[in-house]
């Protein structure tokens, strides 16, 4: 582990410019750049916002206000998009990046940072449109909002263990990459983003409760809407267990580095 720390702080600079080129090339050709990294997740929200609350007349327990699904959905796309395109990218991080591994010797621990930096930067860029929009509903966010970076940290560190061991396996098991999408689909709909809990069928609550996403998303939605702190006592086990599929997505990495490079 000194040894992964040591080689990290050697390429320091490798890291932060590689984060730069990623954010440049991903819209090297695109007029808007940046900006749809910020127009896609907005846009699914004002739809589901439109269909939900225009059409659909749905109200949202807890908060009077007649864009109360707007500042909800928002505040879910937040979280899932982070958790969503971290495993997203992580799944094909290293066979996308397998070219650069055979021609350029540096710490293959490098592309995992590098995909957490360019994840984030995304992700503030979309919680700062997400605020502008906010402010231009007329609605600001309480002091919970403070809460909001450890919220994004765990959420990071919960999807960048499960995007790195989907890496890894998807290196030897290309069927993992054709499988994520239609899992990350089910889950979507599985988390209370586009609805609340409380509306499902006692039953189903409890079900849909177990989903370990559901005190991560809620935590957002709590201090960005609601003015409520972060389900703490959930959200520890999380922590406990985003911990541990970091340490197990390390040690496989570390037993398939040797060995990647040929199967790529």
């Amino acid at each position: 582990m000194r040894d992964m720390i040591s080689a990290v702080w050697r390429y320091r600079f490798f890291i932060l410019s590689s984060i730069k080129n990623d954010l440049k090339v991903r819209f090297v050709r695109s007029k808007l750049g940046a900006l749809w990294m910020i127009v896609h997740p907005l846009a699914q929200v004002l739809i589901f916002a439109l269909i939900l609350s225009e059409v659909l007349s749905a109200k949202l327990p807890g908060i009077e206000s007649k864009y109360a699904y707007a500042l909800f959905l928002m505040s879910g796309t937040l979280a899932w998009s982070l958790f969503s395109e971290t495993i997203s990218r992580g799944v094909t991080l290293f066979v996308d990046n397998g070219n650069l591994m055979k021609k350029i010797a540096f710490p293959r621990i490098c592309l995992p940072l590098i995909l957490a930096g360019s994840v984030l930067v995304n992700n503030f860029l979309l919680l700062l449109a997400i605020f502008g929009v906010f402010a231009l509903l007329g609605y600001f966010p309480g002091p919970e909002v403070l809460w909001l970076p450890l919220l994004i940290v765990l959420t990071l560190m919960l999807s960048l263990g499960i995007g790195m061991i989907l890496g890894v396996m998807n290196v030897s098991m290309r069927d993992v990459g054709q499988v994520v999408p239609v899992v990350l689909q089910a889950l979507f709909w599985m988390t209370p983003i586009v609805y609340n809990l409380s509306i499902l069928p006692p039953d189903y609550r409890r079900w849909f409760g177990l989903n370990p996403l559901y005190p991560l998303v809620t935590s957002y939605q709590n201090v960005l809407v609601y003015g409520r702190p972060p389900l703490w006592g959930d959200l520890f086990w999380l922590m406990v267990w985003s911990f541990g599929l970091l340490l197990v997505a390390l040690f496989m990495f570390r037993r398939a580095s040797l060995d990647m490079v040929d199967a790529l």
